[in-house]
């Protein structure tokens, strides 16, 4: 299996499964809470645009998506900017290009409907997803994150 043979499509309901799977892959940790709030978020929602793509082999198989969200009207933000929230592939299937397919797919689609700028979050420490947004022409961005410890 390589990227030439992978087909990137719309996220549905039914990709809930998959999705936490391989979340959890990556992770090593579960984290299907979060996805149930999302996935509420992505179908049940009236005024949701779709964005979130999966990447799916010839035979339906999911080994990867990303997920984000056009922001409408949040922290003063209009249509023109986007967020990037997560993306995951499966382990057995990185490093043959399906993460920046995703990525291409997910800034065209998001292009189409009138996005400009598309955001996303990275741990400082995290070198290898650091590299993978850089090499994928991500640079850091004129905001800075803060945060407060309760």
């Amino acid at each position: 299996m390589n990227a030439s043979t992978i087909k990137i499509r719309l996220m549905k309901a039914d990709d809930f499964d998959a999705v936490v799977g391989i979340d959890e892959k990556v992770l090593k940790a579960p984290r299907p809470e979060y996805y149930e709030m999302k996935f509420e978020k992505l179908f049940k929602s009236k005024d949701y645009l779709p964005v979130s793509l999966v990447a799916e082999e010839t035979d339906g198989t999911v080994v990867g998506f990303v997920m984000g969200e056009i922001y409408r009207g949040e922290y003063g933000i209009f249509q023109e900017e986007a967020t990037l929230d997560t993306i995951g592939v499966d382990p057995s299937c990185q490093h043959k290009g399906i993460g920046e397919q995703l990525l291409n797919e997910f800034m065209d689609h998001l292009g189409k409907l009138g996005v400009q700028k598309i955001n996303t979050l990275v741990a400082w420490n995290d070198s290898k997803l650091i590299h993978f947004f850089s090499a994928n022409r991500f640079i850091p961005s004129k905001t800075i994150n803060l945060e407060r410890s309760l």
